[in-house]
C-alpha cells in the first residue's frame, strides 16, 4: 500500500468516524428509546450497526481494496471523537431546527391544501347539493300545483255528468232503480269474490 493510499484511507476513515457520530445522534434522536419496547430497540440497533459496518467496509474497499490496518480503527475513533467534542452540539441544534422547520412547513402545506383544495371542493359540493334540494322542492311544489289543477279540471268535467246521472236517477221509474241497485249489489259481490281469490292466490304463492 503506497503512502498516498494510506493517507487517503486515513482521511476517509476520519470522515467515516465523523459521519458515524452524525448518524448515531440522528438515530438516537428519532428512536426515542424510553418510549420503545426492548425487542423493537434491539432490532433497530442490530440493523443500524449492520448498516454502519457495511458502509464503512464499502468505503474502505473503494479506498484501499478493503485492507484492514490498525490505524483504520484509530482514524475512525479520531473522527468520532472530533465530532463528539466539537460538532455534536451544533449538529443537534441544527437537527432540531431542521425538524422544527420541517414540521412547520408540513402544517403550512396541510393548511394551504385545505384552504386551496379541500374547502373549495367542499363548498362546491355543498352548493350542488343545495341547488339539487331547491330544484327537488320546486319540482315537488310544481307537481302538487299541477295535480290540484288537474283535480279541479276533472271535477269541473265530471260535475255535468253527475248532474245528468242525478237527473236521470230522479226521472227513472222505480223498476229501473231496483234493477240498477240489484246490478250494483251483484257487481260488488263479484268484486269481493275476485279480491278474495287474489288474496288467497298471493298467500299460497308466498307459502310455496
Amino acid at each position: 500500500m503506497t503512502l498516498s493510499v494510506q493517507f487517503m484511507t486515513m482521511l476517509a476513515m476520519v470522515g467515516m468516524g465523523l459521519f458515524f457520530g452524525i448518524c448515531l445522534d440522528t438515530y438516537q434522536y428519532f428512536l426515542k428509546r424510553p418510549q420503545r419496547k426492548r425487542i423493537i430497540v434491539f432490532f433497530h440497533d442490530l440493523l443500524f450497526w449492520t448498516f454502519q459496518a457495511m458502509l464503512i467496509f464499502y468505503v474502505l474497499f473503494l479506498v484501499n481494496q478493503g485492507e484492514v490496518r490498525i490505524y483504520i480503527a484509530l482514524a475512525l475513533l479520531l473522527g468520532f471523537a472530533f465530532y463528539q467534542s466539537i460538532l455534536k452540539a451544533p449538529y443537534i441544534r441544527l437537527l432540531k431546527g431542521f425538524i422544527s422547520i420541517s414540521v412547520q412547513f408540513y402544517h403550512f402545506m396541510v393548511k394551504l391544501i385545505i384552504m386551496i383544495v379541500y374547502k373549495p371542493i367542499k363548498s362546491f359540493i355543498l352548493l350542488l347539493v343545495s341547488i339539487m334540494i331547491i330544484l327537488y322542492k320546486g319540482l315537488m311544489a310544481l307537481v302538487k300545483i299541477v295535480l290540484r289543477v288537474l283535480r279541479f279540471i276533472v271535477k269541473v268535467l265530471i260535475l255535468p255528468i253527475t248532474w245528468i246521472f242525478s237527473l236521470v236517477w230522479l226521472i227513472m221509474p222505480n223498476r229501473g232503480k231496483k234493477y240498477v241497485e240489484k246490478f250494483s249489489s251483484e257487481f260488488a259481490g263479484y268484486s269481493k269474490k275476485i279480491k278474495k281469490y287474489w288474496i288467497t292466490w298471493i298467500s299460497n304463492r308466498k307459502k310455496q
